[in-house]
Order: C-alpha cells, then structure tokens, then sequence
C-alpha cells in the first residue's frame, strides 16, 4: 500500500485542475450556495481574530507584533472550514478554473461564470456575518476599534502598490490549497494551510474576501467614516485584481508551465 502522506507536486497540480473543473458541474445555485457558505467561514476567521487580537491592549502597547501573531494564528481556521466543507472561495477558484482552463479541461466563459458567482456569494456571505455580528452585539469594544481602524488602513494605500498586495497575498493564499490538497490527512492538510496563511496575514498583504468581511464590519464600526467609493476603488478593485493576477497567472500558470499543458515540450 502507498503510506506516503502527501501527493507529488504534479499531482497535486491536477487534482487542482481537476477540481476547477468539477465546479463547473454544480448549478449556479449550487455554487452560490457553497459561496455564500465560504462568505461565512471566512466571517468566521475575522470575528474570531477580531475579538481577540482587538482586545489585548496592554500587549498592543508594549508589543504590538503579538497582537499581529494572534490575528494570523486564529484567521486560518477560515480557510480551513472552508476546505474541509466544500465551500467555495473567489481567490482559491482563481487558481482552481485557471488550472482546469490551461489543461483544456472547460472553456473560458466557465472560468469567468465560476469567479463571477463566487465573488458574489463571498460578498454576501461575508457582509452577511459581519451585519449578524453587529445586530448580536459580539463586534463591540476592542474588535470594533480594531475593525474601524482596519477601514482606514486599508484605503490609506496607492492604487499599484495595493494590487501588489493582492497579488502576494493570493499567492500565498492559493500555495494553502495547494499545500492542503497535497496532504492525505487531516493534520497535514490543517498545517500546510495554516502556515501560508498565516503568513499573508502577518505580512499585511490583501485578500479581498477576508476583506469583504472586515470593511463591512469596520463600516459598521466607523460611522461611515470612510465612503464606500472609497473603499471600492482604493481596496476592493486592486485587491481583487491582484488576487485574480496571483491565482490564475502566477499559481496556475506557472504549475501549468511545470506540470501541466503550458510547459510541454518545452
């Protein structure tokens, strides 16, 4: 029998590929559903950081890099549902259809069909929590200083740079997936997620739908402090494009190049 407890890189590569295009057979209310479910996980990740980190201010004073450790620590556990719950997620399919694409496997339009219903779940499902969150009374005191702060800080930012952000992050981000579907088990799938993950966050890099839940729940925090075209065009619109640059080009294209169609023969 195979004891090893992870796949080789190239098979991993198309079990991603395959992945993608298993996405393409569920309905559109299917995959809205599964979205809108990854929306919540990832609520899930930023409340749960939120209350923490947002309330250790003595230590934010003294050491604020412990407060950075604590958010990137409890985040994952986003991820980490969403993998294991067959959610989906708009960055992670970025990846996923580009690879099923370059293998030949669906055609483009399922490509743009997959991101487009994803984003919107996410967006959902994520804005969703944070309103849940607000309504119930746990985004208060510290978590909402922090979340306000956060609304700020991530529209500070020039256009470029941000999408830089975007593009480190998701790469990051898609290397959890990958690392996690390389894994046979449950603890290795938990650690090879969690690390790159944990990682983009310490960073500061930008995810955009970790973000679709952390603005909404800094909007409703800040008293409107900051305008909602604001936070699109100066967060929102790089940060996807970024993700998007990251997921499709530089993780799917490039294991396409090593392992895959691109690179035959070359």
């Amino acid at each position: 029998p195979d004891l090893n407890l992870v796949n080789p890189p190239a098979a991993t590569y198309m079990a991603l590929a395959a992945k993608g295009a298993s996405n393409t057979q569920l309905s559109v209310a299917k995959t809205l559903t599964a979205a809108i479910m990854g929306g919540f996980y990832v609520g899930v990740g930023g409340m749960v950081s939120l209350a923490v980190s947002g309330n250790m201010p003595g230590v934010a004073a003294t050491n604020p890099g412990l407060v950075k450790f604590a958010f990137a620590a409890l985040f994952p556990v986003a991820l980490f549902l969403c993998l294991q719950a067959g959610a989906q997620l708009f960055t992670g399919n970025t990846c996923t259809m580009a690879a099923a694409y370059f293998e030949k496997k669906i055609p483009f339009k399922e490509v743009l069909k997959s991101w487009g219903l994803a984003y919107l779940g996410n967006l959902i499902g994520c804005a969703g929590f944070a309103a849940i969150c607000s309504y119930c009374g746990v985004l208060t005191g510290g978590s909402a200083s922090m979340a306000a702060g956060m609304v700020a800080s991530k529209t500070a930012g020039a256009f470029l740079p941000t999408l830089v952000k975007g593009i480190l992050c998701n790469w990051l981000v898609c290397m959890g997936v990958f690392l996690a579907t390389q894994a046979r088990d449950v603890p290795g799938k938990y650690i090879g997620m969690f690390l790159p993950i944990s990682a983009f966050v310490s960073i500061g890099f930008e995810h955009s739908v970790a973000n679709m839940f952390l603005l909404p729940a800094g909007m409703l925090c800040n008293g409107g402090a900051v305008a909602l075209s604001t936070i699109l065009m100066k967060n929102m619109l790089p940060v996807t494009i970024g993700n998007i640059i990251a997921g499709a080009l530089v993780v799917a294209g490039g294991m396409s190049w090593q392992f895959g169609r691109l690179g035959e023969g070359k």
